[in-house]
């Protein structure tokens, strides 16, 4: 009876949408990109490519998201790598040497970080100008047109670590070159070098790798640090009928790492497949991702960044590959090392990366993410145990491939509560999946191990409220003695409380009674949250927010944990309005891109649909260059903030996408509500298998501005309750549902697994 039922409900919601992008989401030019990060992006979160020109070159700037200098940072590892003496230090009002140990690696040293591969290089004749560069998002194919005819065809193959390019119509030679990093070469003396503009890529020290040059063949090898080595292989067939076709591919090497196929096997066996059939097997897996959700409002610059978000977290994230770092597969093709290393920011970047999975219904490339935590747990118990000499679970702020520390700033590198933010993913992918199996084995565990490190490395004070030794707020007072407080800033005691709250929830759901009330007893023994006389959540007790900041760490309670909600009454609210008023008030000075993204899912949570579809606004068009990667300042340069420059970083995308979705719907506060936060003048709206907590899908209509359809589809079974979006309604389709009204506001669906209903507007 499936396919039947499946397609009455396809009858019945006949008109919603084409979960597909539509052309006018494509991006669509006249011309190639003549720098590396206005490229046109392609990937498979393993392998990815830029399609730009340079110096008059088609150019293909090749990357793997796995190519890392994974070197100790130099003189980080002393015997003053402690949590304690930090303390000491602090206590004492002597600083420097903490910045010199701590700090100053990170932006004087050029490794650990990531690398980039290198590049194709296809010399077309000067004659020939480029007609149209089309990304079909779709398709996730890049084509590009020339005058005479002559056609590009190129894409990353969705779940193969390979890339083709197929040239038609070819009237005279084309023949690729393999341009590699200048690892070799004079260094700039006495040139800014730090984490922002890179180092020269020189200063790695690195031997120039080989390239072997045969028949329709080119590989290049290179050696990185202590026995890592990547390789490259490009190989084409012979031109026929006018077509030139070839295939790329990058495979790394760790000296004590699993054995992996070389980029020469790895082209090879994709000649042997062909580009027909791979060409097919990639449209399949973009088809079914497309598949997942889609959306339509009638803002058309805020719909289609969306689609163009959805199509980078589907070229940047995937179980099997490292998760998304700060430029994931596209690390900056312009000689030096990328902005940040390139690393895993764990005080805001990769979290906010994977906000619309959840929502937006991709759980499975989210996964990659968490495995990637979990995978690395041995090594985190490692940093915990030598830094801050306790048991249990810590994660530093900032780390390489593997999960290893790499200085900074440490009231954010090396912060104690960074890994009770990573358990919100932990928590989010159990609430919208519920899979009673990652909760028993991945997620409570995790949280266990989160609490019984803050319970093992917090105090009482003086009126017996626990607290953190030396807390911060990142990045207030950047990484001066002034940025630690001798009480919880807000930031920290959002984060504790949430672990611990949730920590007792979920032992609660495992049945371990005992274990959720010892988590109950020292979440009681955290304070309260410092707020001002006018109900303004500040830093901390002793500093209220007075400086124009990118990171709203002393928000966490609003948005993202949610421990502070709208729904929770009048108090709430007026904690939630006001903070959001000085936000704006004190102004946007030193916000990023991510900052007004981030803003704008503060705005849908507390119900101002205006005020979040402006941020957004403003985040699309002033902080996102023409191939839409978010650029941190404003290109604009218009004062929507200070910050003017433009390194590339991908969590502001993400962002934006979570707060469009957190628009639509929301399901946090312990029920659904569709539309909670659209503008007065969005009167048609419609969205496709939207995700929310308790493994729900819900797809909606909104036409004339009245919702007409919504129709819930329960994965897992539960009671779905819905906050009524209209008064009166029929129910043309019911298959293992059961209805009930407890309340006036709200409709309660008794559901069994796979249970499916519509609900159509009677009014």
């Amino acid at each position: 009876m499936l396919k039947p039922l499946l397609f009455v409900i396809g009858m019945l919601f006949t008109g919603l949408l084409v979960a597909q992008p539509l052309e006018r989401h494509d991006l669509l030019t006249t011309s190639l990109a003549g720098v590396w990060d206005e490229a046109i992006p392609l990937g498979n979160a393993t392998v990815g490519a830029l399609i730009w020109q340079k110096e008059g070159k088609l150019r293909f700037s090749l990357d793997r998201a796995d190519l890392w200098d994974m070197r100790p940072m130099a003189g980080l590892h002393r015997e003053e790598f402690s949590y304690k003496w930090v303390q000491g230090q602090v206590a004492k009002k002597d600083y420097k040497p903490v910045q010199q140990y701590f700090d100053v690696p990170y932006d004087k040293e050029p490794a650990p970080s990531k690398i980039p591969g290198g590049a194709l290089e296809f010399i077309i004749p000067g004659s020939l100008n480029v007609k149209s560069v089309h990304l079909s998002l779709a398709r996730a194919l890049c084509e590009v047109q020339w005058d005479n005819g002559m056609k590009l065809k190129t894409f990353v193959h969705a779940t193969q670590p390979v890339g083709w390019f197929r040239f038609e119509n070819v009237k005279s030679a084309i023949v690729p070159e393999l341009v590699t990093p200048k690892y070799q070469g004079k260094v700039e003396e006495g040139a800014e070098v730090n984490s922002l503009v890179g180092d020269d890529l020189a200063r790695l020290g690195y031997k120039q790798g080989t390239i072997v040059k045969q028949k329709n063949k080119i590989v290049y090898q290179q050696e990185g640090w202590v026995g890592f080595r990547y390789e490259i292989t490009v190989e084409w067939k012979n031109p026929f009928a006018g077509v030139l076709e070839g295939v790329w591919s990058i495979s790394s090497h760790y000296p004590d790492g699993k054995t992996k196929i070389t980029a020469s096997n790895i082209v090879k066996a994709a000649l042997q497949r062909g580009y027909e059939a791979d060409r097919r097997t990639h449209y399949a897996w973009w088809e079914q991702f497309w598949g997942q959700s889609a959306l339509r409002v009638p803002d058309p610059l805020l719909e289609k960044q969306w689609y163009l978000e959805q199509y980078k977290f589907g070229s940047a994230a995937r179980r099997g590959a490292p998760p998304i770092s700060l430029q994931a597969v596209w690390t900056a093709d312009n000689g030096k090392i990328p902005p940040w290393k390139g690393d895993y920011h764990h005080d805001l970047n990769t979290q906010l990366s994977y906000w619309p999975a959840y929502s937006g219904n991709h759980l499975e490339e989210e996964l990659g993410y968490l495995d990637h935590l979990t995978a690395n747990l041995d090594n985190y118990r490692r940093y915990t145990k030598t830094y801050f000499g306790t048991d249990g679970l810590a994660v530093p702020g900032v780390t390489t491939l593997d999960g290893t520390e790499m200085g900074g700033w440490i009231q954010y590198s090396l912060s104690p509560t960074v890994s009770s933010w990573l358990s919100q993913h932990y928590y989010l992918h159990w609430r919208y999946s519920m899979d009673r199996d990652f909760l028993k084995k991945s997620a409570y565990p995790w949280f266990k191990e989160v609490c019984t490190f803050l319970e093992n490395i917090t105090v009482k004070d003086e009126n017996g409220f626990r607290k953190l030794p030396i807390s911060s707020s990142p990045e207030i007072n950047d990484n001066k003695l002034s940025a630690w407080f001798p009480e919880n800033t807000n930031y920290d005691l959002a984060l504790m409380k949430f672990a611990f709250e949730t920590a007792a929830e979920l032992a609660l759901e495992l049945g371990m009674v005992s274990e959720s009330d010892h988590w109950k007893e020292v979440l009681s023994e955290f304070g309260e949250y410092a707020i001002t006389e006018n109900h303004e959540l500040m830093f901390a007790p002793s500093l209220s927010y007075n400086v124009s900041h990118r990171h709203f760490s002393h928000m966490m309670a609003i948005h993202p944990l949610g421990l502070i909600k709208w729904e929770d009454g009048e108090n709430a609210q007026s904690i939630i309005k006001n903070s959001m008023d000085l936000l704006e008030k004190v102004g946007p000075d030193y916000w990023c891109g991510y900052s007004y993204s981030w803003f704008a899912n503060m705005k849908a949570r507390a119900k101002d649909g205006e005020g979040a579809a402006k941020n957004l606004s403003i985040f699309a068009k002033a902080f996102c260059l023409p191939n839409s990667f978010h650029a941190n300042g404003d290109q604009t340069k218009s004062g929507l903030s200070k910050f003017t420059y433009r390194p590339f970083t991908l969590e502001g995308n993400f962002a934006f996408a979570a707060g469009l979705q957190e628009m639509l719907i929301q399901s946090y506060a312990g029920f659904i509500e569709v539309l909670p936060a659209i503008p007065a003048g969005w009167k048609d709206i419609s969205f496709e298998k939207l995700r929310t907590e308790g493994a729900f899908l819900v797809s909606l209509k909104k036409v004339s501005g009245r919702v007409t359809d919504i129709r819930i589809t329960s994965e897992k079974g539960g009671v779905a309750r819905l906050k009524k979006p209209f008064g009166k309604w029929t129910t043309p389709l019911v298959s293992g549902v059961a209805i009930d009204v407890p309340e006036e506001d709200f409709i309660e669906l008794k559901c069994k697994p796979g249970g499916t209903i519509i609900l159509r507007n009677a009014e």
